[in-house]
């Protein structure tokens, strides 16, 4: 009898903990599922190309373009996220997109051109429409290591067939069970056993949903009955319609690195790089595929696999007729049709720019959980010519120089990075961190910090006009010189050529990057005025007061080296590089704006002439080759460098609407065997030859007159007695020494010159009374 009580007591003391631990479990699962937010990592996008008549954009252009934001060719436009080319024009059915200041509802548009340029753009009445912007590209999303990402749809953004196809394939009796399905437990295994492997899960949808989102994934008895335990609980407290939509968002789809595939809507885009709701049946029956095993259905690893699996979706679908046998057959015949997977994310130096940008406001957390849209400054047509050409150059460079390299050396050691920007503006608008440019590891373009060499040049000469007593005319001494240093060591530089070529015109020492000629003018100008120089246009950092700063022994990024030529390309006005434009909240409110930050360093008559000077760089210097690959009539200006021991090779250059910087060398600091000239300089010259761009063409300001030398000597000549001119800008009263055998012409030519800059400044000022 006692025994008898004790087993009672026993059963009810166990009935109460068991009631006790499922309330428990009830009021922790509604607590949380009521409060439930998804970690959503912040959504990064490039800048919207803007379409106007006139953009230079070919019918192929603007398909690429299309295509690349996933837009996909039909024979007749009846929904978003299609067009269709018939000749020379294009119907597009844009998208419902956010943009960094507006909201644009779906609309259709038609686009004309002829001759490479647009020529109409009308929307869907016929009506003009004079600017507008395509969708902005997402380049990737900011997300923990090791963390999940997702994009979260509402219902509205759910195809229909969706959720129709998860009941027929993983829980038919969805919408009666309470949150477990004991036949289905029981069928799926007697199908298991049947054909050898998992062809059915037991779990329900409510489960499924139970494990992901609250539960480990080991497998154990005592997790199972807890899972059962909180499907139920979900189901008693929570809409069947509410437990689909999170079931959507949530389940794990797939992995991408270090970053968790999780929802339907980030794997459509993953997958196949188009929103949820533009899905075909065939796709939608990929996605639900996938959800039984994310890594053995992988359609990019495993694409039979999937294919059968998918196959067997539509057939399940089409036998609890969701949809007819003939649409299954026709899906079923439709290939997998997955886009090519790319390495973690689209652009990982250009991502990894933006977060640096965004630590400096945002918390690590916002960043990956609070849904943020980050809208930045990329120019994917840039951002891809520029990858695609320093890899080709690379690979060039490495073919001249491996015959005579160490035989240990590889193709794919020889390094590079590229930085472009809008000097104007100060947007950066492409980042390439390595050769490998979807590698999300080392950002040469950030984080290499190496000797730009005569990259320094420009400042150097730029604080000699400064100073009033040089201009581009003025003769320097290109000759030896020895320098004693504060340790007692004596310092000679040379020129690269180790030839001397003694008196030059300072736009010939700068032009052909003559070594001794810039120290002896650097030394006469004083290394403090240098240093304030290039803290003026953006050196954060004082660089160690030696001699050899002049031919520049500092190590500078890629990026630091845009941020000084920026002030070169900008007329003398320092503006802070950005990569972000403008953060919004996940709900579409403006967070942070990053507006243009300008500053201005320097005279702009004197950053003119320095300008100037870098232009016969191009012309007659060491940038002279690049004149066989720039389209002809594009004027430009830049700096080759090379640093000690030709370990580092680099080309910065500007053009009326460009700037970029090109760095090639190895990791471990070896001898490339490349100058500037003969390295960087061809991925820069492809690169700006490749891009839409213009001629630098500033005004020249009033308070400069032009002057037409001999360029080898500086002497003042006409056609007559040189046939190597250059006009050059000087300050009013420059009157350089006559090359001798010009006399019969000298008068002419003075009167000429004159004649030139009265008519100059004359039209100046007629220009500034119109304005």
């Amino acid at each position: 009898m006692k025994i008898r009580w004790l087993i009672i007591a026993g059963v009810l003391l166990g009935a109460i903990a068991a009631a006790v631990y499922v309330v428990r479990l009830d009021h922790m699962v509604t607590r949380q599922f009521e409060g439930r937010r998804w970690t959503l990592p912040a959504q990064v996008y490039a800048a919207p190309l803007e379409l106007y008549v006139g953009l230079p954009l070919s019918g192929n252009d603007v398909e690429t373009e299309l295509r690349r934001l996933a837009y996909r060719p039909v024979d007749d436009v009846v929904r978003t996220g299609t067009y269709r080319r018939v000749g020379a024009e294009i119907d597009v059915g844009l998208r419902a997109t956010r943009f960094a200041d507006e909201a644009r509802a779906a609309e259709l548009l038609s686009i004309t051109t002829a001759d490479g340029a647009i020529t109409s753009l009308r929307d869907g009445t016929g009506q003009a429409v004079p600017i507008i912007r395509l969708d902005p590209l997402l380049i990737g999303s900011i997300f923990p290591i090791h963390g999940q990402d997702r994009i979260v749809v509402t219902p509205s953004e759910v195809p229909p067939l969706l959720p129709a196809a998860l009941k027929a394939v993983e829980d038919r009796n969805f919408d009666t069970n309470y949150g477990i399905d004991p036949l289905a437990m029981l069928r799926a295994l007697w199908v298991d056993l049947r054909h050898g492997a998992i062809e059915q899960g037991g779990s329900t949808l409510t489960q499924q949903l139970v494990k992901s989102y609250f539960l480990s994934p080991r497998r154990t008895a005592a997790r199972k009955i807890r899972e059962a335990i909180m499907a139920v609980s979900l189901e008693a407290h929570f809409s069947k319609a509410d437990l689909m939509n999170a079931y959507i968002n949530e389940i794990h789809l797939g992995q991408d690195g270090d970053r968790a595939i999780n929802g339907f809507g980030l794997a459509s885009e993953f997958y196949f790089g188009k929103p949820l709701s533009e899905l075909d049946l065939n796709e939608v029956a990929t996605l639900v595929a996938i959800v039984r095993g994310p890594s053995y259905y992988d359609p990019r690893r495993h694409p039979d696999r999937a294919l059968k699996r998918r196959n067997l979706v539509l057939d399940e679908m089409a036998e609890q007729k969701v949809i007819s046998r003939a649409q299954a057959d026709m899906a079923e015949a439709r290939p997998l049709g997955v886009t090519a997977k790319t390495a973690g994310a689209y652009y990982p130096a250009y991502l990894d720019l933006v977060r640096r940008t965004l630590r400096r406001d945002y918390r690590e957390q916002d960043l990956t959980e609070a849904g943020l849209e980050v809208f930045t400054n990329l120019d994917p047509r840039v951002q891809a010519d520029a990858e695609r050409i320093l890899d080709r150059q690379l690979a060039r460079l490495d073919r001249r120089r491996l015959p005579r390299a160490d035989a240990r050396l590889t193709p794919a050691t020889l390094q590079g990075a590229v930085v472009v920007t809008a000097p104007q503006s100060g947007d950066v608008v492409a980042v390439v961190g390595g050769r490998d440019s979807s590698y999300d590891g080392f950002n040469r373009a950030l984080d290499g910090r190496r000797q730009i060499g005569s990259l320094v040049k420009p400042f150097v000469y730029l604080a000699a006009l400064e100073s009033g007593r040089y201009n581009a005319t003025t003769i320097v001494d290109d000759v030896p010189v020895s320098i004693k240093l504060s340790n007692g060591k004596v310092w000679q530089p040379r020129d690269y050529t180790r030839v001397d070529e003694g008196p030059v015109p300072l736009v010939r020492a700068l032009a052909e990057s003559l070594n001794d000629a810039t120290v002896n003018v650097g030394m006469d100008v004083g290394l403090d005025n240098v240093i304030h120089v290039l803290g003026q246009f953006g050196l954060e950092q004082e660089p160690p007061k030696n001699p050899s700063l002049l031919l520049g022994t500092v190590d500078l990024s890629p990026l630091e080296v845009a941020q000084l030529y920026g002030g070169l390309a900008n007329g003398g006005f320092r503006t802070t590089l950005r990569a972000v434009r403008a953060v919004i909240s996940a709900d579409g409110k403006p967070l942070k704006a990053f507006p243009v930050e300008v500053e201005p360093v320097a005279r702009a008559d004197v950053v003119y002439q320095v300008d100037s000077m870098l232009e016969q760089v191009i012309e007659r210097g060491t940038g002279r080759p690049s004149r066989a690959v720039l389209p002809p009539g594009l004027i430009v200006a830049g700096k080759t460098g090379t640093s000690s021991d030709q370990r580092d090779s680099w080309f910065a250059g500007f053009s009326g609407s460009d700037l970029a910087v090109v760095w090639v060398g190895y990791d471990d600091d070896r001898v490339t065997g490349f100058t500037g000239e003969t390295g960087a300089l061809s991925v820069w010259s492809h690169l700006m030859g490749d891009i839409s761009t213009s001629s630098w063409s500033a005004p020249m300001p009033d308070s400069l007159e032009q002057v037409t030398i001999d360029y080898p000597t500086g002497l003042r000549a006409d056609a007559q007695c040189s046939d190597d001119l250059v006009t050059l800008p000087v300050p009013p009263g420059t009157n350089p020494p006559l090359k001798p055998g010009c006399l019969g012409a000298s008068l002419g030519t003075a009167v000429r010159s004159t004649v030139q800059n009265a008519f100059q400044r004359a039209g100046r000022w007629l220009k500034g009374l119109v304005h």
